[in-house]
C-alpha cells in the first residue's frame, strides 16, 4: 500500500464516522503519522507505507473518529506561527484569537499578564514578538500551566515569563502595561450547542463559566484598575453577539479609551481598554 492509498482509506473512515472536514483532517493525521510538515504531503504520497505508519495512522484516525480533535491527537497546533502543545488540559489555540495578538503587537508593553492563560499561546507569541518584554501566565488550573511551561521552554522564552496558579488575580502582584485574557465566555445555553469535538473533549473551565457567560468578564473588569499600569491596555477575547455587554462592564472601570476590534470575518472579537 502506498501512502494515498492510506490516505483515501482514513478519509473513507472519518466520511462514514460523520467528521466535517474528513480530507483536510485525513491529510493532517497522515502528515503527523509519517513525519512531514502538512504543506509537504503530497510530494510523498506515492512512497510505499511502512508499518509503523500504518498503525500509527490508524490510531490517529481511531481517535478523530471519535471527535478527538487533530490538535490533542498529533499534540499540537500552529498558532500565530508558531508550533504550540495542545493537550485534553487545555482549549485549542483558535484563529481567531490571533486578532488579539494582531492588534496587541502595535503598541510595545514591557510587563505583561495572560489571565486563564491556557496553553500560553497569547503572551508566548507577544514574548516572542518583543525580546524585552516579560509576562505572568496565570490560570486556575495546574494542569494547564503545566503545558504553558512546556511551551515557554519550547519557544526558549521560559526566562522571561513566570507561570501563576490563580483564580484571576487572587494571586497576581503588581501592574502590567498590558493584560490581555481570552476567558471562558459560552453561556450554559450555548454550551448544548457546541459539537461533540469541543463537548467531549476541551475544559471545560477553559470554555463556559455557566449562566451568561459573562462571569469571568466580571472577575477581570473588577481587579483591572488594581494591576493596569497608567496608560496600560486591556484587551480581552469575546463571542461575536457579546461586544455591548462586555463594554458595558469595561466602561465602568473608567478607562480612558474604549473600542471593539473585528476579527478577519468582521465579527466582534476583542474589547480593548486604554488606561
Amino acid at each position: 500500500m502506498n501512502r494515498q492509498q492510506l490516505l483515501a482509506s482514513g478519509i473513507s473512515h472519518l466520511v462514514a464516522a460523520g467528521i466535517d472536514g474528513a480530507a483536510q483532517d485525513a491529510r493532517r493525521l497522515l502528515a503527523a503519522a509519517i513525519g512531514c510538515p502538512s504543506d509537504r504531503l503530497s510530494l510523498h504520497l506515492a512512497e510505499p507505507t511502512t508499518e509503523a505508519e500504518e498503525e500509527r495512522f490508524t490510531t490517529f484516525i481511531t481517535a478523530r473518529a471519535a471527535h478527538q480533535p487533530v490538535a490533542q491527537i498529533i499534540g499540537k497546533r500552529m498558532f500565530w506561527g508558531r508550533a504550540f502543545i495542545v493537550t485534553p488540559d487545555v482549549l485549542d489555540p483558535r484563529p481567531e484569537t490571533e486578532t488579539l495578538v494582531a492588534h496587541a503587537l502595535q503598541e510595545p508593553a514591557r510587563r505583561i499578564l495572560d489571565l486563564g492563560s491556557g496553553t500560553g499561546c497569547i503572551a508566548l507569541s507577544l514574548l516572542a514578538e518583543w525580546p524585552t518584554a516579560t509576562a505572568v501566565l496565570a490560570d486556575v488550573s495546574t494542569a494547564a500551566l503545566a503545558v504553558a511551561q512546556r511551551n515557554a521552554d519550547a519557544l526558549e522564552v521560559s526566562g522571561r515569563c513566570e507561570c501563576v496558579a490563580s483564580d484571576w488575580y487572587t494571586a497576581i502582584e503588581g501592574q502590567f502595561d498590558l493584560i490581555v485574557s481570552n476567558p471562558p465566555y459560552i453561556s450554559a445555553a450555548e454550551m448544548r450547542t457546541l459539537s461533540a469535538d469541543v463537548v467531549d473533549w476541551e475544559p471545560h473551565v477553559a470554555l463556559t463559566p455557566g449562566g451568561d457567560g459573562l462571569d469571568a468578564y466580571r472577575a477581570i473588569a473588577g481587579g483591572v484598575t488594581s494591576h493596569i499600569a497608567p496608560g496600560g491596555r486591556l484587551m480581552l477575547e469575546i463571542g461575536p453577539s457579546q461586544a455591548n455587554a462586555v463594554s458595558d462592564l469595561v466602561a465602568a472601570t473608567r478607562p480612558a479609551d474604549l473600542s471593539v476590534l473585528q476579527d478577519l470575518d468582521g465579527r466582534d472579537r476583542v474589547v480593548c481598554a486604554v488606561y
